[in-house]
C-alpha cells in the first residue's frame, strides 16, 4: 500500500488532504502539534509533534514513505519588518521553511534507491507576490519555492517528483479570524476574481492528482489555486 506523509494534518488543507488520500486507498501518516483529528480509519496513524523541534520521533513513526505533503505552516499577522520580532521571524521559518527542508532531506534518501517518491509542498501565492502575509511569511514562502524548483532540478533525472501547490484564499481554522465580524472574508471574496474563497477540498484534489503520477511528465511546477488573484 502506497504511504503518505502528511504534515499539518489536524485541520484545514492538511486534513482534506488525509481524508482523500483514505478514500483513494493509500494509507496515511498524519503529523501536527495539535491533537490527532476526529478521524477513525484503519489506515490512519497520527502522530502529535511540533516540527520546529527534534523530529527523531517521526522517523521512527515513519521510516520510509513514497509521498510527502509538506503541508503545515502558520501566518504572521500581515506583520511589517518593524513590527515583528526576531522570534516570531525565527518561528515562522522554522515551521514554513526549514521543518519542509529537513523532512524531505530525510526521506529522500531512501526515495533515491528506489528512482521513486513524490514530495509536494504547500507553497502560497505570497511564494510570488507581496501582499499575501506580512514579512515574515512572505518571505518564507519565496524561500520555499525557490527550495522546491532547485529540489526538482537536482533530482529530475532520479525519479523524484517534486510540485509546489500555490493556494491563495482559503478557508480554514488558520483564516477563521477573517470572517469574524469587521474580517476581511467579504472584501477579499470581492477582489478574487472567482468571486470566493477557496476550499481546502478543493487543494486536495489537486494534491491526490499530483501524487497519483498521472503528471510523469510534470517537473518543479508551483500550481496557483488562487482564484485567479494573481492574474491582477
Amino acid at each position: 500500500m502506497t504511504k503518505v506523509l502528511v504534515t499539518g494534518a489536524s485541520s484545514g488543507i492538511g486534513l482534506a488532504q488525509v481524508r482523500l488520500f483514505l478514500e483513494n486507498g493509500y494509507a496515511v501518516y498524519g503529523v501536527d502539534k495539535s491533537a490527532a483529528p476526529d478521524l477513525s480509519h484503519s489506515d490512519f496513524h497520527f502522530l502529535q509533534l511540533d516540527l520546529t523541534g527534534d523530529l527523531a520521533v517521526l522517523y521512527d513513526f515513519i521510516p520510509s514513505v513514497d509521498i510527502i505533503c509538506n503541508t503545515a505552516g502558520i501566518l504572521d499577522g500581515y506583520k511589517p519588518l518593524l513590527e515583528v520580532s526576531d522570534d516570531e521571524l525565527e518561528q515562522v521559518f522554522q515551521t514554513n521553511f526549514f521543518a519542509t527542508t529537513k523532512i524531505s532531506r530525510h526521506y529522500l534518501s531512501a526515495m533515491l534507491k528506489k528512482k521513486s517518491g513524490i514530495i509536494i509542498n504547500m507553497c502560497s501565492i505570497a511564494s510570488f507576490i507581496a501582499g499575501g502575509g506580512g514579512v515574515a511569511y512572505t518571505s518564507s514562502k519565496h524561500a520555499l519555492a525557490g527550495f522546491t524548483r532547485q529540489l526538482a532540478l537536482d533530482y529530475a533525472k532520479d525519479g523524484i517528483q517534486i510540485f509546489g501547490i500555490a493556494p491563495g484564499a482559503v478557508k480554514t481554522a488558520m483564516t477563521q479570524a477573517d470572517f469574524e465580524p469587521g474580517g476581511l472574508a467579504d472584501w477579499v471574496a470581492s477582489e478574487t476574481p472567482i468571486g470566493r474563497w477557496s476550499l481546502p477540498e478543493e487543494v486536495a484534489e489537486l494534491t491526490l492528482f499530483l501524487a497519483s503520477g498521472k503528471a510523469a511528465s510534470m517537473q518543479g511546477e508551483i500550481v496557483k489555486m488562487d482564484g485567479g488573484w494573481s492574474l491582477k
